[in-house]
């Protein structure tokens, strides 16, 4: 017999699977960018990018292999990482929306695309 704590830790369960990654990541290469630049505070925009990529993680870790899911870890910190050195090349802004288009990508095609459909 299925309780009750039970079945609402699985339907949380399936409806976190269901969640999107790729706005997720993006948003979170994006807004740490965003925070540390308007208030002139790295560790807090890095905490911003910390969160969102701690969450992609949780949704995809529930969802996909380990394999996938360490692929996509360590696209988003190579993302972070390219952001910097490519920024001295094109701008600040536009080197993050641009490795944030890629890492959603990456997202939408190894995890997202994937997902189970809404039941």
């Amino acid at each position: 017999m299925v309780t009750h704590s039970e079945a609402r830790n699985r339907r949380a369960s399936e409806a976190l699977a269901r969640v999107p990654t790729a706005p997720l990541a993006a948003a979170g290469l994006i807004g740490g960018f965003g925070v540390a630049d308007a208030s002139g505070s790295r560790p807090l925009g890095g905490a911003v990018l910390a969160v969102f990529g701690l969450s992609c993680v949780a949704v995809s870790s529930r969802r996909d292999s380990r394999r996938v899911t360490a692929m996509l870890t360590a696209a988003g910190a190579l993302a972070f990482g390219v952001s910097h050195p490519l920024g001295h090349a094109i701008g600040a802004w536009p080197s993050v929306l641009a490795v944030s288009a890629v890492t959603a990508a990456l997202c939408w095609r190894l995890s997202d695309s994937r997902r189970p459909a809404r039941a």
